[in-house]
């Protein structure tokens, strides 16, 4: 299994490109803000072909990058279609301007070709197996996906802006919802074996396990349910 993944852009978010090995087809996930050259390059350096663009939701730091990218090697998008809108209006779904001087620097709108995600989809792309969840909280149409186990690596999940190592995604901008993002936790992340490594949208690698015995937000769902209140805790993401 190969997995590259780097920061892009103002916000740092992590775009992840992901293929059974070198040489062979790949998966695209999150190319936001300023992130084309550097999946160019991780295409290059491993002789890599994309067949899918893959996005966890639709804030402009995961997706900025989408139209370029899908442009270049004629391959599809796939989103949430709660989350569709914000490829085309990203200001409406941040609530506010982000400034006509970055604004000038993207490429606001849908690629050619743009499919659905929906919850429990079982997605088989570029030799890989990638299981769908929709998970809102920090937007409506927030997904994660994740590759099962092998005998060589154990499950990856890449958990976009719901889970992040100590924290998780803010809640504070249109579509964000605290009592959603405390469900999809408990839904999506507690089931999930502690071996599991967590790739997420901003930030180091972590695992379930640590985030089990660590994270203030997960450690509270755990032990008192989706009732848990634990606001004080520091959130990040866009």
């Amino acid at each position: 299994m190969l997995i590259a993944g780097f920061p892009a852009g103002a916000w740092g978010t992590n775009c992840y490109v992901v293929a059974p090995a070198a040489g062979e087809e790949c998966v695209i996930i999150d190319p936001g803000h300023q992130a084309t050259q550097g999946v160019e390059e991780t295409l290059a350096k491993h002789r890599l072909k994309p067949v899918a663009v893959v996005l966890t939701h639709g804030h402009i730091d995961h997706v900025a990058s989408v139209v370029p990218v899908c442009g270049a090697h004629d391959v599809p998008a796939w989103i949430h279609p709660e989350d569709r809108y914000m490829m085309s209006d990203p200001e409406r779904a941040l609530g506010r301007s982000i400034g006509m001087p970055l604004m000038g620097e993207l490429t606001v709108g849908e690629p050619d070709d743009v499919k659905e995600l929906t919850d429990g989809a079982a997605l088989k792309l570029a030799g890989l197996d990638l299981s769908v969840a929709h998970a809102p909280g920090h937007t409506k149409g927030s997904v994660t996906f994740r590759m099962p186990e092998t005998a060589e690596i154990p499950s990856v999940f890449f958990s976009g802006d719901l889970l992040f190592a100590g924290s998780v995604g803010r809640t504070d901008l249109p579509g964000g919802d605290m009592d959603e993002m405390l469900g999809s936790l408990a839904r999506v992340c507690l089931p999930l074996d502690d071996s599991t490594v967590v790739l997420s949208g901003h930030g180091q690698q972590t695992t379930i396990g640590q985030e089990r015995a660590t994270n203030p937000y997960l450690r509270q769902v755990a032990a008192a349910g989706q009732g848990a209140d634990p606001k004080s805790a520091p959130r990040r993401g866009m």
